[in-house]
């Protein structure tokens, strides 16, 4: 077990490292040499994310060892946020999303005694905050773990249990050049036209939902426009958050229709639209919720009631690494980590130091539990 000015260590020099999505590797190499010194097997796979491993003794002959993932991220939005500690906080850019977190699994992981048939495994995944998700895509494809732990702010005391789904529409609208006089729509207004179309289709859904995590939420993200004096051209960037049960790819097709009937018989403006409209979808992204009540989220809720605080549990209308993996695992699965989620890709972004220390201490409680359940019920581990 390291203490705690070591782990107060590990989270500032980690977060001083700039890891912005696709530059990770610099991040990457100071983990891993970390995670060596301190007792794991480390390396950095072919998406450059960070694994570091501890594994007890081998099972009995013919039994699997049992997986426990913790999978953080290690790649950061962009915005550069001087690193300071002040009044007891962390201020730099990732503390809170996510290194908070990541620096909170590996400093929880040092010197625990892995029983026999366990493997525990710390990935700080990269390409989290694009729509790629590198590393936890390459990650799905290479684990079948018992459980898995998220690395995203909860605060110490909330585990996260749900994340919405996603979907991204970059468009291009373009149009002659004509007079600002004239009856000729412009690409600007072709462009908020499109917008108040996609913000109607999300409003159709599930009008009677009362949580928000139930409704699709749709967002303008980015609109600029340019000019050649031939041509004019809108671009706009719209993202959609998705309720469960929604397939990313039925929203794209009925926006692609909506769109379409628009430009053929609908408003004046769409259907004046020309050819050179170009819609490109990404981040497809299904909706996860796991249970509350699995034998996983009740080694956490111990953990932060053993210390002497009401557990709380989250659903969150972002993404995270959970809704990549989630669906394929089908293991046990929540998100946990210390700082508040309401910074995330803020200007003032920080991370308060007891707050992660508590985290550490939290999470650290609850492995223990953790490590029992994987190898004591095998066949309960399975099930979410």
């Amino acid at each position: 077990m390291i203490s705690d000015q070591d782990a107060i260590q590990l989270l500032h020099d980690l977060v001083a490292i700039p890891s912005l999505s696709g530059d990770e590797a610099r991040a990457s190499r100071y983990l891993a040499s970390w995670l060596s010194i301190h007792g794991f097997t480390a390396s950095i796979d072919e998406s450059g994310s960070v694994v570091g491993t501890l594994a007890g003794e081998p099972p009995p002959a013919g039994e699997p060892m049992q997986d426990i993932v913790l999978l953080g991220h290690i790649d950061t939005v962009p915005g550069h946020i001087p690193i300071r500690i002040e009044n007891g906080e962390l201020w730099g850019r990732g503390s809170v999303d996510a290194k908070g977190s990541l620096a909170t699994f590996a400093a929880a992981a040092c010197g625990l005694q892995i029983p026999p048939g366990i493997r525990l495994i710390v990935i700080g995944a990269t390409e989290e905050e694009a729509a790629s998700s590198r590393g936890a895509r390459l990650a799905e494809t290479r684990y079948n773990p018992a459980a898995c732990i998220i690395g995203e702010p909860s605060g110490s005391t909330a585990i996260t249990i749900g994340y919405k789904g996603r979907l991204l529409l970059d468009a291009r609208i373009s149009t002659t050049s004509s007079h600002s006089a004239g009856p000729e729509p412009t690409a600007a207004e072709i462009g908020v036209e499109l917008w108040q179309i996609a913000r109607e289709l999300a409003s159709r859904d599930a009008p009677d939902a009362l949580r928000i995590f139930d409704r699709i939420q749709a967002r303008l993200r980015r609109f600029s426009t340019t000019s050649d004096g031939l041509h004019d051209t809108a671009n706009l960037q719209i993202g959609f958050r998705l309720p469960p049960g929604l397939d990313p790819h039925t929203l794209e097709a009925d926006l692609r229709a909506a769109w379409s009937a628009a430009r053929t018989g609908g408003t004046h403006a769409a259907s004046d639209a020309g050819s050179g409209d170009t819609f490109e979808f990404s981040g497809h992204e299904f909706a996860y919720a796991s249970d509350g009540r699995s034998w996983l989220a009740q080694a956490l809720t111990s953990a932060i009631r053993s210390g002497g605080h009401r557990p709380r549990l989250l659903l969150k209308t972002g993404t995270s690494d959970m809704n990549v993996v989630g669906r394929s695992w089908r293991c046990p699965m929540l998100a946990y980590g210390p700082g508040d989620s309401a910074m995330d890709h803020t200007p003032d972004e920080r991370l308060p130091i007891a707050e992660y220390l508590a985290a550490i201490r939290t999470l650290r409680d609850a492995l223990g539990n953790i490590f029992s359940q994987a190898a004591g019920n095998p066949a309960l581990t399975r099930a979410s």
